[in-house]
C-alpha cells in the first residue's frame, strides 16, 4: 500500500518562509503527478500547486501565485512545496496527493484526480 508523508510544517510569522517536503513510502511505484491541497478551518479543500513529471508542467492557484514554487523527482516520487511571503489566510493543514496515471486524463486542480494522500501538516502563519 503506498503512503505520502509531508513535513516541514510549523509556525512562522507574516512575510516569512516554509518549505514543505512530501514522500511515498515506496520507492518503486511510479506517478504521473503529484500535487499540493490544503484545508483551512470552517473551508472546503482547495487545490494549490501541481507539477505534472512529462514536460515537466506546473500548475498553481491565483492565490498563491508568486510567492509558492513547487518542485520534485520524478525518479524518486517526491515533491516539495517553497512557500514565501506568507499571509494569514495561508494558515491550513497541507496535503500531498499523488496521482497514479491510471485515468488517462489528467485535471490538476480537481481532488478526485488523486490516488494517494498524505496525513497532512499543519502551516500556521502569525500576525
Amino acid at each position: 500500500q503506498v503512503q505520502l508523508v509531508e513535513s516541514g510544517g510549523g509556525l512562522v510569522q507574516a512575510g516569512g518562509s516554509l518549505r514543505l517536503s512530501c514522500a511515498a513510502s515506496e520507492r518503486t511505484f511510479s506517478t504521473y503527478a503529484m500535487g499540493w491541497f490544503r484545508q483551512a478551518p470552517g473551508k472546503q479543500r482547495e487545490f494549490v500547486a501541481a507539477i505534472r513529471w512529462r514536460a515537466p508542467s506546473t500548475y498553481y492557484a491565483d492565490s498563491v501565485k508568486g510567492r509558492f514554487t513547487i518542485s520534485g523527482d520524478d525518479a524518486k516520487n517526491t515533491v516539495f512545496l517553497q512557500m514565501n511571503s506568507l499571509k494569514s489566510e495561508d494558515t491550513a493543514v497541507y496535503y500531498c496527493a499523488a496521482d497514479s496515471g491510471r485515468s488517462g486524463i489528467y485535471y490538476f486542480e480537481r481532488l478526485n484526480q488523486y490516488d494517494y494522500w498524505g496525513q497532512g501538516t499543519q502551516v500556521t502563519v502569525s500576525s
